[in-house]
C-alpha cells in the first residue's frame, strides 16, 4: 500500500531505515480504514490508485517509488549528522539504488545524491 505522505498522516514520519512491518501493516489498516470512510466511488478510484503505486508496474508509479525513496536520502543529506542513527552511515549510500535501476535519468540523479552523502561524510 502506498503513498507514504498520506500513511504518515495517521501515524506521524517513521524514519524510512527504522520502519519495520509492523508500522506498515498499522498504516495499511488506518489507512484503509480512511479509505472506506469516504464515497464508494472516491474509495474504489483510490484503492486502485494504491494498488498500483503498491505493484509499481507502471512507469508513473515506478518514478513515484523512486522519487519518494530519494527524498528521504535528501531529507537525510540536509539533516545535521548528530540526528542520524548508526546504520543510516551506510544505508543513505546505497538505498534507493533498486528503486531508480529502471531509469537512467533518476539513476543520474541518485549518484548525485550519493555525492553529497559521501561529502556530509568526508569520504
Amino acid at each position: 500500500m502506498e503513498p507514504r505522505t498520506l500513511l504518515e498522516a495517521f501515524t506521524g514520519d517513521i524514519p524510512t531505515f527504522e520502519k519495520t512491518t509492523t508500522n506498515e501493516a498499522t498504516e495499511e489498516e488506518l489507512l484503509y480504514s480512511w479509505v472506506k470512510s469516504l464515497p464508494e466511488n472516491y474509495a474504489k478510484e483510490m484503492l486502485n490508485l494504491y494498488d498500483e503505486m503498491a505493484k509499481r508496474e507502471t512507469a508513473e508509479a515506478k518514478v513515484y517509488k523512486a522519487i519518494d525513496s530519494l527524498e528521504a536520502l535528501i531529507q537525510h543529506n540536509i539533516s545535521d549528522l548528530s540526528t542520524w542513527i548508526p546504520k543510516e552511515y551506510e544505508l543513505n549510500k546505497t538505498y534507493a539504488d533498486d528503486k531508480v535501476a529502471f531509469s537512467e535519468y533518476l539513476k543520474e540523479l541518485r549518484e548525485e545524491i550519493r555525492k553529497d552523502t559521501l561529502e556530509k561524510l568526508g569520504e
